[in-house]
């Protein structure tokens, strides 16, 4: 099947009882046995519930990987891949990453033994230098949050399997509709379904694919164990969100365009980062391993400070100021400030993220009203 129509049908029968077309919302924490060991393959709900099992199908089949297991947040899809780990391991990541991702890196898995390295992914020699051969993970964000860094993919996953590494690719900007990284080798690709995937700003969810039934062995018993589960509500939304994800998809790159060639074009705006601009870092490969180049921009300010920008954000009134994104209205940030206070100053201006650096979930609302209140808020 094509996207669209994998979107909408894939992991999705009608109730058997009902003939109800939607999946319903299993409401339940338990299930009847007729023997004991003797049940209809649903024990216990931390363990498995239908309504999730048919979205973690619907999203497998989506990313083109053969298993997939959802998570109570992106964060726990995250938890649950280090968690496959042992003690000394190491992890290559890049030195522009979600600051929650670098967080729970250096906060808390470091403390239990395992060893991160941070270097440019754009810089392929970079990231061979940083591998060694206690290297079991390589993990890629591209584009990355929130200087919009495109990491080549199939190039990564290649170096890293010259160590016997794994990769996982946090496909959260892209979504699966404009990007599919088991198709360029990697081994997990990770969402925070919270984000475009759900597309709404009502749900919090991760998700974890893969091809390999050892890996989703481990996955799946870290989920079962650790128990960071997704209710049964939360999965019927984004079963429902999911319906829409290649049309919506389609609108947040449109306007995405149209905003970021209106940025670049704007006096006091000293600089864009959108991949779709011929002279972005990479621009190439993000037109080889993507569809299209998102919603998803950031930018710099000519007077490149924390008050010039704070007043751009308080003057935004289509534009909401919050965290998050992916939703179908428009967001604006500040990564400093916000979804990467976590990271140190010097290692965040290392990367280019500056005081002034403003980051837009562009939305799906019409393009004229987003155009004039860029224009009236930052004058």
């Amino acid at each position: 099947m094509k996207f669209g129509t994998k979107a909408i049908h894939a992991g999705q029968e009608p109730d058997p009882t009902t003939g109800a077309i939607m999946t319903p919302i299993y409401q339940t924490s338990t299930y009847a046995q007729a023997s004991p060991g003797q049940h209809k393959g649903y024990e216990y709900a931390r363990t498995q519930n239908p309504t999730r099992t048919a979205l973690e199908a619907n999203l497998a089949a989506l990313e083109n990987a053969r298993f997939g297991r959802c998570f109570s947040s992106g964060m726990g899809a995250t938890d649950a891949i280090l968690k496959t780990l042992e003690p000394g391991d190491e992890i290559v990541s890049t030195n522009d990453l979600y600051g929650g991702t670098y967080r729970i890196f250096t906060k808390i898995y470091e403390r239990y033994g395992l060893k991160f390295t941070f270097v440019n992914m754009q810089d392929l020699e970079a990231v061979k230098k940083a591998l060694s051969p206690k290297t079991r993970l390589v993990w890629i964000e591209t584009p990355t949050n929130p200087m919009m860094s495109i990491v080549d993919i199939e190039a990564v996953v290649n170096l890293a399997k010259s160590v016997g590494a794994k990769t996982v690719v946090d496909n959260t900007f892209a979504s699966p509709y404009l990007q599919n990284p088991m198709d360029m080798g990697a081994d997990m690709v990770m969402h925070s379904v919270t984000k475009y995937i759900a597309g709404h700003s009502d749900v919090v969810m991760g998700f974890v694919g893969s091809n390999d039934p050892k890996i989703d062995e481990q996955i799946a018993f870290v989920q079962n164990s650790s128990g960071a589960v997704p209710g049964p509500q939360d999965c019927f939304l984004v079963l429902r969100g999911i319906k829409t994800l290649h049309v919506r998809m389609d609108r947040h790159c449109d306007n995405g365009e149209q905003v970021a060639r209106y940025l670049q074009a704007h006096p006091k705006v000293k600089h864009v980062y959108w991949p779709g601009f011929e002279n972005h870092a990479n621009h190439e490969v993000a037109k080889k391993q993507m569809k299209n180049f998102g919603g998803m921009i950031s930018f710099v300010l000519a007077d490149d400070s924390q008050a010039a920008a704070f007043k751009v954000l308080e003057n935004l009134k289509v534009f909401t100021l919050a965290e998050s994104l992916g939703g179908v209205e428009s967001l604006a940030g500040h990564p400093a400030s916000m979804t990467h206070a976590s990271i140190p100053r010097d290692q965040r201006l290392e990367a280019g993220l500056t005081d002034s650096l403003i980051r837009l979930s562009v939305g799906i609302e019409d393009i004229e009203d987003l155009i004039e209140d860029l224009k009236q808020a930052i004058g």
